[in-house]
Formats: C-alpha cells, structure tokens, sequence
C-alpha cells in the first residue's frame, strides 16, 4: 500500500505543474486588467498606468511573469506561490489575496463538508435501498426525488429555500433559520451552546440547497452499482449459502459498490464548486464564491489566478483521494 501511495502522490506533481501553467495562460489571455483604468474620462496620466503596469508586472513578458508568480524571484516581495503569496491585486495596494482566501476558505469548507457528507450518506443510503427494493414503492419515490432535484436550478431552489425559511419563521413566531448572511460574526462572544444553534441557524438552509444536486446524482449511480453487484455470481453464491440479506450486503455488496461512487464524487468535486458560488451568492455568504465574483468584477487578474489555482488544486487531490480509496475497497488495485 506504501508503494501504491507514494506513486499516486508523485503522479500528482506534473498535473499540478500543469494546472498552474493552464491556470495562468488562460486568465493572461483573457483581457488587460488595467482596461477600467485606461477608459476612465478624462484619460489617466500615463505615468500613472506606467505604475500600475509595474507594479502589477504588465511591463515584463509572460513567461517572466509566470515564472514571478511562482518562485517571487525578481519581484517586490509581493508575489510568489512558493513563499506565500498570489500576487498584487487591482482592487486595492493593501488588498492581501491570501488573506483573503484563508479567511474565506473556512467558510467555505464548513459548507462544501457538511453538504457533501449530508449528500454522500443520504445517497448510499437511497440508493441501497432503492437496489434493494427495486421497482418497489419506494424506488419509484427515490427515483422521482432523484430526477426532481436535478432539474432545480440551484439559484431557483435557493430562492425557494428563503422563501420557505422566512415563512417558518413567521409561523413560529422566532428566527429558526437564517436566510441571509454566514453568522460568523454573530456568533462571537457567545457561549458554545449559542456559537452551535447558531452554526446550524444559517447552515440549514444552504447546506440542503448544495447537497441536492449531488445527492440526486450520486444515489441513481450508487443505485446502479448495487444492483450490478447483488447479481453477480459471488453475491447469489453468499445468499445460496444461508447468508442474511443484510449481512450479505454490509460485508459482500456494499464495498465493492462503492468503487463506482468513489469516482463519481471525485469527479463531481468541481460541480459542488460551481454549486457552491452560486449558492453563496444566494444567502450572501463571504466565502469563497463571493471572492470570485469580486475577482471578475474588478478584473482582479491575480486573485482569479488564485482561485482557479485552488479549485483546481482540491480537484486534484479529490481524485488522488479517490485513488487511494480504491486501493483501500478493493486490494487487488494496489497490487497491480
């Protein structure tokens, strides 16, 4: 397992080189980030878009900038991913891109973690079930729950979701749920009970909104899987020799099914990202979506290279997770 690991791990470091050089090509390419500043009326002062263009390191040529942006070497300090930083910002001198993404990246993880694990369980869960029971009641249901949630647009449902909270809330007579705003900083200063009410007050709602899409996907390919393994012949041998049900498929079934699924979430890493700026752009969350929209706002061509670079990053180590796992459910992989 040892060797398996170190060369999935090495097999990593020429994607991320890669996705790095991708990364910086595509978002170069894309537009001049002074173009605001050149179409200000009346003109700038040229001296003043030499600055800029200096300071941003528009005056040196692509492979020199790349190469800035990589090491820092030759640079003022303020770029270089190896040493920690992601480069100056066109927003503001004082706008740290990396401060700002460490600051972001937690709120974002709290919600990406909790909607994947809410997805993942419910969608092993649905579809062993619906394996299971196959054509029964309960898989029609599971099914139809399956193909409603991926035709909701996640902004439509978003709404939706609001909507409903507010109408809760009103019900009641008190705020349940929480339908705009992360509850960082309104959790401060309270005690441990209040900090997890709270946490759940303004998680509840996104958190469901996220996890749908994946969800409905995920279950219909889990459901897939069981199916292909409980007819197989080694499963029917189990179930020939007295075996229970349950027990043939906690310890037989279940495992090797999840192979598949294995991959699918892997791959499905960059939909949840894509359902995680949208989503927080729905309950105006400070994460990691909102600092991508302000990125494309104001042109911020480092702080959009820092993102993609990071998307691109935990897809990666997604799928090397993913890899991982296999040699882990099934050992015949590690071996090959």
């Amino acid at each position: 397992m040892l060797v398996y690991t170190v060369r999935r791990v090495l097999g990593t470091i020429p994607i991320l080189i890669l996705a790095s050089v991708l990364t910086f090509v595509l978002i170069d390419v894309s537009g001049d980030p002074l173009t605001q500043l050149r179409m200000q009326q009346p003109p700038p002062d040229p001296s003043v878009i030499e600055l800029q263009e200096e300071r941003l390191y528009l005056d040196r040529s692509m492979p020199e900038r790349y190469w800035l942006w990589i090491t820092g070497i030759g640079g003022h300090g303020d770029i270089g991913l190896l040493q920690g930083e992601f480069g100056p910002s066109t927003q503001s001198n004082s706008y740290d891109i990396g401060a700002q993404l460490a600051e972001r990246l937690g709120v974002t993880l709290r919600l990406v973690g909790a909607a994947m694990l809410l997805a993942l369980g419910l969608a092993i869960l649905a579809g062993v079930v619906s394996a299971m029971r196959q054509y029964s009641k309960i898989d029609y249901t599971l099914t139809f729950i399956g193909f409603l949630a991926l035709s909701m647009p996640v902004f439509w449902f978003g709404g939706i979701m609001q909507h409903a909270g507010v109408s809760f809330n009103d019900l009641v007579g008190e705020q349940v749920f929480a339908t705009i705003g992360d509850g960082l900083y309104q959790a401060q200063g309270e005690d441990l009970w209040g900090r997890i009410t709270n946490a759940l007050a303004y998680m509840t709602l996104p958190t469901i909104v996220l996890m749908l899409t994946s969800f409905a996907s995920w279950s219909r390919y889990q459901r897939t899987a069981m199916l292909e393994v409980l007819n197989s012949d080694y499963v029917r041998l189990a179930k020939a020799k007295g075996l229970p049900n349950r027990v043939v498929v906690r310890r037989h079934a279940l495992r090797t099914a999840l192979i598949p699924l294995t991959t699918v979430v892997a791959v499905g890493i960059a939909g949840v990202i894509d359902g995680t700026v949208l989503t927080e752009q729905v309950f105006q969350w400070r994460g990691l979506g909102e600092f991508f929209v302000n990125a494309i706002e104001t042109n911020d061509s480092y702080a959009l290279m820092a993102w993609l670079l990071l998307s691109g990053v935990t897809v990666i180590l997604a799928n090397l997770v993913a890899d991982l796992l296999y040699g882990v459910l099934d050992p015949r992989i590690r071996y090959e």
